[in-house]
């Protein structure tokens, strides 16, 4: 999903992007990703890649979420650093800050608590990665290997499918089904209080040419996302409307929830200069939009 929204961004017309996909190049093999870096000589890499999914994919492939992704950002990262590449963008994600953290979640609380078990796997390799970058320019100051932190994605080109998406396309896909079968009541896991930040896909691609163009001054790792939160009730009843469901909802108060609140702290952000430029309508009606014209299942 990251990936394709910084193609689709108007500023990737003036770079030349090398953008393998998973069949052209293994990045689970160190020796493919070192050789693929050391023929391309790329002046910058954006490490977008991984294995992601919400709490239904994380609660069932722990191990799948921990290796693949620690390999992935392993190969990467030292690859670039052994064909001496300057610059690299690690995506990393919020979930890496401690469950019961303080909101909002600020940069320094990275290995300060304990995680959310439902993505223990996920958070250890982003946290891994995100470290591994840390101490390379910590060795030399010559590389900067910077990470950016976003809060939850949402937008064209996500996962829609129930056992692999994160919480608002899951949503988009159940309120359709259930609008086209004409169901008058839809389940919510938990109480639908918790709160979450979701941001749309294109706004962090916007952000990250931004950074590219002020990569000097951008913090060793930062935050990005809208710095406000809604409950997860608040996303259905705003889905709904949009895809124009009219029935009700109940809740499966046995179901996982996850974390309470997962605000990020975005003073590191403001401070840097960019803020999202989406609303929340607008980015749904844009993502249930890709969802029914492209037929996704």
């Amino acid at each position: 999903m990251v990936g394709k929204n910084i193609i689709e961004h108007p500023s990737s017309a003036n770079h030349e992007f090398l953008t393998p996909s998973s069949t052209e190049l293994n990045l689970l093999d160190y020796p493919t990703v070192y050789k693929y870096v050391k023929i391309n000589k790329p002046d910058f890499i954006i490490h977008a890649a991984g294995v992601v999914g919400g709490i239904q994919a994380n609660i069932s492939s722990p191990v799948k979420f921990l290796v693949d992704n620690v390999d992935m950002g392993r190969n990467i990262i030292l690859a670039a650093k052994n064909n001496d590449v300057k610059n690299l963008i690690n995506l990393a994600s919020s979930c890496m800050y401690p469950r019961n953290a303080n909101n909002p979640l600020s940069e320094d609380l990275i290995l300060k608590g304990e995680l959310e078990p439902t993505n223990e796997g996920y958070a250890l390799a982003k946290i891994l990665a995100t470290k591994l970058c840390e101490y390379i320019g910590r060795e030399n100051n010559e590389f900067s290997y910077k990470t950016v932190i976003p809060c939850n994605l949402y937008g064209r080109h996500d996962k829609f499918d129930p056992q692999h998406s994160h919480m608002v396309p899951a949503v988009i896909r159940k309120i359709d089904i259930a609008k086209n079968q004409k169901e008058e009541v839809i389940e919510i896991w938990g109480d639908g209080e918790a709160r979450r930040e979701f941001m749309y896909a294109a706004d962090l691609a916007d952000f990250l040419f931004y950074a590219i163009l002020n990569f000097d001054r951008m913090p060793q790792n930062i935050n990005v996302g809208l710095g406000s939160d809604f409950t997860i009730n608040e996303y259905y009843k705003l889905i709904a409307g949009v895809v124009g469901y009219v029935g009700s909802f109940k809740h499966d108060l046995s179901k996982p929830v996850g974390m309470k609140q997962k605000l990020i702290d975005n003073k590191k952000l403001i401070e840097f200069g960019w803020r999202h430029k989406t609303s929340l309508l607008e980015g749904i009606t844009r993502t249930y939009n890709f969802y029914k014209y492209n037929k996704i299942q």
